[in-house]
């Protein structure tokens, strides 16, 4: 309770609790008024958001896609993917992403010559979309995130094609 307190309100706090199954000492639900309650009981302080909003502080993930122009499904789906890195205190709590500057660098309007489509970068190297996934959170491939207009998506750091476990060279 006291580190969800530092961070949320109690309604959200609330929920987070519902959603992990907990109940009250009485087995009632959670809500706003009951969280406050155990918070005075146990001397713990109330949330008090912050005004400004510096660079790498912790956002949601609506705060987040508004910041970097994009859609929340879509910090969704790379956080699922270990494109990005975030953070949830505990598991139904919301996501959390930290915007600092490798994050925003992941968010490009235009990538440059040397980063490829995803299908193109899968052609390359000769692997499924899942592997080049797979090797972008390893660290092993660049990428960034493009919004030029249609063009939305993945871009990957070109690289030349890497020898195959089993091919037979001559």
């Amino acid at each position: 309770m006291r580190r969800l307190a530092a961070l949320y309100p109690d309604a959200v706090i609330a929920g987070i609790l519902n959603r992990q199954g907990r109940t009250t000492a009485y087995g009632h639900r959670f809500e706003a008024g009951r969280v406050a309650s155990l918070r005075r009981h146990w001397d713990i302080p109330c949330f008090e958001p912050r005004m400004t909003h510096a660079e790498g502080e912790l956002l949601t993930i609506k705060k987040a896609a508004a910041v970097l122009g994009v859609a929340p499904s879509t910090l969704h789906r790379l956080l699922n993917a270990g494109i990005i890195p975030g953070e949830q205190l505990t598991p139904g709590a919301p996501w959390r992403i930290r915007l600092d500057e490798e994050v925003m660098a992941r968010f490009n309007n235009d990538a440059g010559e040397s980063f490829i489509p995803m299908r193109e970068a899968m052609k390359a190297l000769g692997v499924s979309r899942q592997t080049v996934l797979q090797r972008v959170k390893r660290g092993e491939l660049d990428a960034v995130h493009v919004m030029r207009g249609k063009q939305k998506g993945l871009r990957i750091k070109a690289i030349a094609r890497q020898p195959e476990l089993f091919d037979r060279t001559s």
